[in-house]
C-alpha cells in the first residue's frame, strides 16, 4: 500500500484498503456537505469516484464548504474539489460531471456500477430524482436531510428515512418518496435539532431551490462525515 495509507491500513487491513481501492461512489452535491464527504471518502482510500455539481464557488460559500475561498471564488466546485481529491490521491479514478443534476441526467448518472450514491443535494426536486433513480436500479444510496438553521452537533444521526423525525425536509422528501411507492431502504442524515425558522430566507427559485436557512461552519461538514462513515464502512463490510 502507499505510504500515505500506512495509518488507514492499520486499522482497516490489507483486504479492507483492497475493497476501498476497488469500489466506486458517486457523490452529487459538493457544497458544504458532499464537498468535505468526497474528501472524508478519498482519504480512506476509495479508488474510483465521480462527482458531480454545476456550480462555482461563491462568496457566501466560505463560511461552510471546503473548496471556497476568497482566492476560488468563481471558479467551479468540480475543478477545485476535483484537484484537491487528486492531490490526495494521486492515483484516484475521478470523473468530473460539471452540472446540475436535471431529473432526466438523475436516472443516466446512476448505474449498477456505483456501489454507493451520496446525494448530498440541497434542492428538493433532483434530490428527489436521484433517490428514485438509485431505489429503480437497485443502488445503495444515503441521503443528506436539512443541515441548515441548526446547532447541535449531537443531534445528528443516520437512520432509515422511514424513521426520521422533527426535520422538514425529511417529511417532505418521504411523502413525495411515497407517491412513488417508496417508503424505506433509504439511509438518510438527518438531525432531530428543529431549524431555526427566523433564519430561512427565500430565492428566485433557480436551480430548483426556493429558500435556505442559515447555516454555520460545522453542520454541514457534520453531514458530510456521517454520510462517508456510513459508505466507509459498508465497502469494508462494517455495516
Amino acid at each position: 500500500m502507499a505510504k500515505w495509507q500506512e495509518r488507514a491500513e492499520l486499522l482497516f487491513k490489507t483486504e479492507g484498503l483492497n475493497n476501498l481501492k476497488n469500489a466506486n461512489v458517486l457523490v452529487v452535491g459538493l457544497g458544504g456537505v458532499g464537498s468535505f464527504a468526497a474528501e472524508f471518502l478519498a482519504r480512506a482510500g476509495v479508488g474510483n469516484m465521480t462527482i458531480v455539481d454545476g456550480d462555482t464557488v461563491d462568496i457566501t460559500n466560505i463560511n461552510r464548504q471546503l473548496p471556497a475561498l476568497h482566492s476560488t471564488v468563481g471558479m467551479p466546485k468540480v475543478h477545485v474539489v476535483g484537484d484537491r481529491l487528486m492531490d490526495i490521491n494521486p492515483e484516484l479514478n475521478l470523473t468530473r460531471v460539471q452540472e446540475f443534476l436535471s431529473p432526466e441526467r438523475a436516472y443516466e448518472l446512476v448505474t449498477s456500477d456505483f456501489d454507493y450514491v451520496l446525494d448530498c443535494i440541497d434542492s428538493i426536486t433532483p434530490k428527489l430524482n436521484l433517490l428514485i433513480a438509485a431505489k429503480r436500479k437497485k443502488v445503495k444510496v444515503i441521503s443528506n436531510m436539512g443541515a441548515g438553521g441548526k446547532y447541535e452537533a449531537s443531534k445528528v444521526k443516520v437512520r432509515d428515512i422511514s424513521k426520521t423525525e422533527y426535520c422538514p425536509l425529511a417529511k417532505n422528501i418521504r411523502k413525495r418518496l411515497k407517491k412513488e411507492g417508496i417508503s424505506s431502504g433509504i439511509k438518510a442524515v438527518y438531525s432531530t435539532e428543529m431549524p431555526d425558522e427566523s433564519s430561512l430566507k427565500m430565492t428566485d427559485g433557480t436551480n430548483f431551490k426556493k429558500s435556505f436557512y442559515g447555516t454555520n461552519s460545522w453542520m454541514p461538514c457534520l453531514f458530510g462525515l456521517h454520510a462517508a462513515e456510513t459508505v466507509v464502512k459498508y465497502l469494508l463490510k462494517k455495516n
